[in-house]
């Protein structure tokens, strides 16, 4: 999963309790001060003691992280940007099995270099949904037992007003015998969530 803390934020001095969220591309609070900032329009960004600072337009932010996490933050901050390929685990040569249509440019960037198979071995599946109907039937055709021991992302439409959300995502996927175990920004419209088969608890 993202980088998450519970932490209290200074907005230009003025101090709230706030879980922040890192989820490249954006920082995320929630609490009570909710904001989405795009890393792209940090400046100023710097690890001050047990502080998180920077700047975002004329407005100053601190995060009080602690100063091993908010070391780790600034560092994970000023690095370039994962390719969303990456983030997603796919290399040449990757077989890739999907499911749905893939209506996003930036997930057909990211397969540019994979091969989309349909029947055979694959190295993941991937997902597009946008119902609780199609959501349902990506866990139930993942649940094949050729397909087993290969992971899936569920790619789905981000934000309040969708048929589904990462609550949904999660419920199903453990009716189905999957947890989620990553998360991951496809776009600005777009998030996927990363599902592996749940282990048989061991019998004594």
């Amino acid at each position: 999963m993202g980088r998450e803390a519970h932490c209290i934020c200074e907005w230009n001095g003025e101090a709230a309790r706030v879980k922040a969220l890192l989820e490249p591309p954006e920082l995320i609070l929630r609490g009570e001060i909710r904001r989405k900032i795009p890393l792209a329009q940090i400046e100023h960004l710097s690890a001050e003691g047990e502080w998180l600072s920077f700047r975002f337009g004329p407005d100053k932010i601190c995060l009080e992280l602690g100063k091993a996490l908010a070391l780790k933050w600034a560092r994970a901050m000023l690095a370039p940007p994962p390719t969303l390929a990456k983030k997603l685990g796919i290399v040449s040569g990757s077989n890739v099995r999907i499911i749905g249509v893939i209506d996003d440019e930036a997930l057909r960037e990211a397969f540019r270099d994979a091969k989309v198979v349909g029947r055979g071995k694959a190295d993941f599946t991937l997902a597009r949904v946008n119902t609780p109907a199609e959501l349902a039937g990506a866990f139930s055709k993942q649940a094949d037992p050729a397909k087993a021991g290969a992971p899936i992302w569920i790619v789905y439409r981000k934000g309040r007003g969708h048929a589904i959300n990462e609550s949904d995502a999660r419920s199903c996927g453990l009716d189905a015998g999957f947890v989620d175990v990553k998360v991951a920004a496809v776009s600005t419209e777009l998030t996927a969530l990363k599902f592996v088969r749940r282990k048989s608890p061991r019998t004594k």
